[in-house]
């Protein structure tokens, strides 16, 4: 008996897909031969839209919705720059490793989670499959860290359960230092 997650929700994520953003060509005829910047080895901002903001360049797996429990800490709250508005949100999803298990989100050779810093939340789902929330990209909610919990509740044979993973947005503002 491993457990379950207590009054489940679906969780849309989008994983990073690394080895197609890397080999990405984000400008077409352009300077740029790869979707990460060579020094600091993050995906490129590229103005595609001519607006004079850049938008990353960030391939993606297929979505894939799974049972999760919701911890939201802050969603919109307000943080004001001098250059604007930027709305902090921070969101825990705690998932059932046997739901990444029966989807093949955990690597069979290290047992490690598939899903990982950099992941897009793209929404919430009830059991239905109603929207319950959707993000808005961006902002966008990512992936920042993915930790294992509930290590040994089973008393013959002890396994972990749990994964926990916190979602924050990326900051659109830009603060002054005084």
């Amino acid at each position: 008996m491993r457990g379950r997650l207590i009054f489940p929700f679906l969780a849309e994520l989008h994983r990073l897909d690394t080895r197609a953003t890397a080999e990405a060509d984000p400008d077409g005829a352009g300077p740029l031969v790869a979707g990460y910047d060579p020094d600091f080895k993050e995906s490129v901002l590229v103005d595609a839209d001519d607006d004079g903001v850049g938008e990353r360049v960030r391939a993606e797996h297929p979505p894939v919705r799974l049972p999760c429990q919701v911890e939201p800490e802050a969603f919109d709250a307000l943080r004001m720059y001098a250059a604007g508005n930027s709305p902090k949100s921070r969101f825990e999803l705690v998932f059932h490793f046997a739901d990444l298990e029966r989807e093949g989100l955990v690597e069979a050779a290290t047992g490690d989670a598939l899903v990982r810093p950099g992941d897009r939340l793209g929404a919430l789902y009830d059991r239905a499959g109603e929207l319950v929330q959707a993000v808005r990209t961006p902002p966008g909610l990512y992936a920042t860290e993915a930790r294992p919990i509930g290590f040994g509740l089973h008393m013959s044979r002890p396994s972990r359960n749990l994964l926990l993973v916190t979602f924050g947005d990326r900051q659109v503002a830009t603060g002054r230092v005084s």
